[in-house]
């Protein structure tokens, strides 16, 4: 039976339910009643169940689709405005002894060369970052138990924290690595990670194994069950995801709300972000042996979907997808975007001379400062902000305030100022000259004096030299 409030991933990852959730989208997906009243009740900002999700995207009417995209676009607006997350990730190690079969750090690949971070290569990699303008890191790293233990992963976050240059210094770390203890997600949270990132790659329990044969990542339940451990642990932000391309794609939508209901259910709060990698090619990885991709336009809906159905919750798209792919999905539903992004260990210093230690092929090859420009050109914020973790609005308060509508008013100010920042301090001049007329709009639409006059003062501060305001 299913129990989303059982601890046990077979209980709130039912596969017998996301099967009749997918069988009950097929058999109402015409009936357009239905399909008005669950937009309607998205409309009001009550979020989806899967089910009701799942039959929106079996739908193939268009006055339906049409209304799912322009309800995604409002509901983004709402409660984002036309914000966008800055962030890019950090490979630590790519040492494995999983053999996943659609990573090239599986631990039967002899070709790919195997790097670690340490001292100096760490320090060099984290002042690129920072010399880029990036204030969030989402650490990566492979699962090796003896090479990347707990401990390589706390003195590393330590050592980021502490690298200080010119006006650098990473505000937040994010961490993505493998499943662990409670005992370790008590030390993660003491080491003040921001968001604790893992990927369940695939919900279909069957394939996982195969797509898992050995290692510890070939646990499925331990996998699946990972966030529990984390929330017992103290970490309230983690962030769940799937690659997309493993399986169908509808039951992976199933799962990723089942376990978004689960977490909400039994902590109070579900996952802060969701992301959305697809498959890449990547070396020894042939992106022919999977089968179960998804188009652009299939892929635009399954983000809309989930932005009508997790309305208070962050989606996040990386370097994977193509410049006019990104910017299709940052319309119906993305709020974070990685940039000027490296996915090899010491790839932001290091040519890549004796071999190529990428995780997969990156899409979008930009720099940072040529996203940011984009990114303001198309009318967005890009935002540097780390506010909201380093003053404690996390977990179910977030959430509170994103709900209420309250966290504009502090979102809002924290990406004007961090985006003053990173022009002074990085952007190109035409970059300069695009921002800074951004910001200067966006003054005048604060409504809140109060809010308005301390942004002012704030930005006439940081001309003038100061940095790290927050609100």
């Amino acid at each position: 039976m299913y129990n989303v409030k059982s601890a046990k991933a077979e209980e709130f990852i039912c596969n017998d339910e996301i099967l009749q959730s997918l069988q009950f989208a097929i058999d109402n997906c015409n009936d357009k009643s239905y399909l008005n009243e669950i937009i309607t009740k998205a409309a009001n900002f009550e979020g989806l169940t899967h089910r009701e999700a799942i039959t929106l995207l079996e739908s193939t009417d268009k006055d339906i689709e049409n209304k799912i995209f322009e309800l995604a676009k409002a509901i983004k607006n709402k409660f984002y405005g036309n914000r966008i997350v800055m962030f890019a990730p950090l490979y630590l190690s790519n040492y494995c002894v999983n053999s996943c079969v659609y990573c090239p750090y599986h631990i039967k690949n002899k070709n790919i060369p195997r790097k670690k971070l340490q001292g100096e290569n760490l320090t060099r990699e984290v002042v690129a970052l920072q010399d880029m303008g990036h204030k969030r890191l989402a650490i990566e790293a492979g699962e090796h138990p003896t090479i990347n233990p707990i401990e390589y992963i706390l003195e590393c976050i330590e050592n980021i924290y502490g690298i200080n240059h010119k006006n650098g210094a990473i505000r937040r770390v994010n961490v993505n690595i493998a499943a662990t203890s409670v005992e370790n997600y008590k030390k993660l949270k003491d080491a003040k990670i921001g968001t604790y990132i893992l990927f369940q790659e695939t919900y279909n329990k069957e394939n996982y194994k195969k797509l898992h044969p050995v290692g510890p990542k070939s646990d499925y339940d331990y996998h699946t069950e990972a966030m529990d451990r984390a929330m017992q642990g103290g970490i309230d932000d983690v962030g769940v995801g799937v690659l997309f391309g493993l399986d169908n794609y509808k039951y992976e939508l199933v799962g990723l709300l089942m376990h978004k209901e689960h977490l909400e259910q039994v902590f109070g709060v579900g996952p802060h972000t969701i992301s959305l990698p697809r498959m890449r090619p990547a070396d020894d990885i042939d992106i022919k042996d999977f089968e179960q991709g998804l188009t652009d336009e299939k892929f635009a809906k399954l983000v809309a979907i989930l932005r009508i159905a997790v309305p208070y919750t962050g989606l996040i798209i990386s370097t994977r997808e193509q410049i006019k792919v990104r910017e299709r999905l940052l319309e119906v539903g993305v709020t974070q975007l990685s940039g000027g992004s490296k996915t090899s260990v010491g790839g932001y210093c290091e040519k890549e001379c004796d071999g190529d230690s990428s995780q997969f092929e990156i899409a979008d090859n930009r720099t940072l400062d040529e996203v940011v420009n984009w990114l303001l050109s198309l009318g967005y914020i890009p935002s540097f902000c780390t506010a909201c973790y380093r003053e404690g609005r996390t977990g179910d308060r977030f959430m509170r305030l994103v709900k209420s509508g309250a966290i504009a008013n502090v979102c809002q100010p924290n990406a004007l100022l961090t985006l003053a920042e990173y022009l002074y301090d990085y952007a190109k001049e035409d970059t300069k000259q695009i921002g800074f007329k951004v910001i200067e709009k966006e003054l005048e639409n604060i409504k809140n004096d109060k809010v308005k006059l301390l942004v002012k003062e704030n930005l006439t501060a940081i001309k003038n030299g100061k940095r790290d305001f927050r609100l």
